[in-house]
């Protein structure tokens, strides 16, 4: 009920005037059964035009803390979340990603469509960052094909760092799904998971038409931010 509320009644009449989303492929989205829904991560607003062009329910999985803040507005902010789809994980931890892994591959097996980011993070500049094998590991454990998915000007409307949307167009762009049946009873094997992922991410940059950096996007933000800021002088040369 409150995944239909947040996505016909609250935010989805406005975010298709402002925005004016359109969707190709939708018929590779199987009617049932569970699949993954490998998507660039170019913005937050990824995560509300998806599951709202999508007519199945799309799951994410989300921080736990998102989940626990105290009073009123920890109380509407759990009952957004879970409005829109998202299942709390404990990201804490040394056990965390196994943890989130068992999680989303438990949803998978129960006939859950996952919506998942392979880049682990948003995309920092616009371009598409190397995969992490999480997602391999997933279609391999709980035996689902993986469907590429492609988001087109997210950034625009909301970018980096801003508070409010912009009106700007969204196309979302599905590939065909990947079946990985022949590497049946092969996960845990790294360089199957490697190749995988890459399978995956080369239908990504197909799709969204993003220059491809074969470097992880968490890497290239921890490296900017370790950059000295320009505007502030620096005090070793005084």
């Amino acid at each position: 009920m409150l995944y239909w509320w947040s996505k016909f009644v609250l935010l989805g009449p406005l975010m298709r005037l402002f925005c004016r989303p359109t969707i190709e492929g939708l018929d590779n989205v199987p009617d049932r059964g569970g699949a993954i829904l490998a998507s660039n991560h170019l913005a937050v607003a990824d995560s509300f035009f998806l599951p709202l062009l999508v007519p199945r329910r799309i799951t994410f999985l989300a921080k736990r803390e998102y989940f626990t803040q105290p009073g009123i507005v920890g109380f509407l902010k759990k009952q957004f979340f879970t409005g829109v789809g998202q299942v709390p994980v404990d990201r804490s931890g040394g056990s965390a990603a196994r943890a989130a892994m068992d999680t989303a591959t438990r949803l998978l097996r129960e006939g859950k469509l996952l919506g998942i980011y392979p880049e682990g993070t948003r995309s920092p500049d616009g371009k598409l960052y190397k995969g992490k094998t999480g997602v391999a590991r997933m279609a391999l454990e709980a035996a689902v094909p993986v469907i590429p998915v492609a988001m087109v000007g997210t950034d625009r409307v909301n970018p980096i760092g801003s508070r409010m949307w912009r009106p700007r167009k969204i196309r979302i762009r599905i590939g065909e799904p990947i079946d990985f049946s022949r590497y049946e009873g092969m996960a845990g094997d790294r360089f199957i998971e490697r190749s995988m992922t890459d399978e995956i991410m080369y239908d990504l940059m197909e799709l969204s038409g993003q220059t491809y950096v074969d470097l992880y996007a968490t890497s290239v933000k921890e490296k900017a931010a370790k950059k000295p800021d320009p505007r502030i002088p620096d005090s070793r040369a005084s």
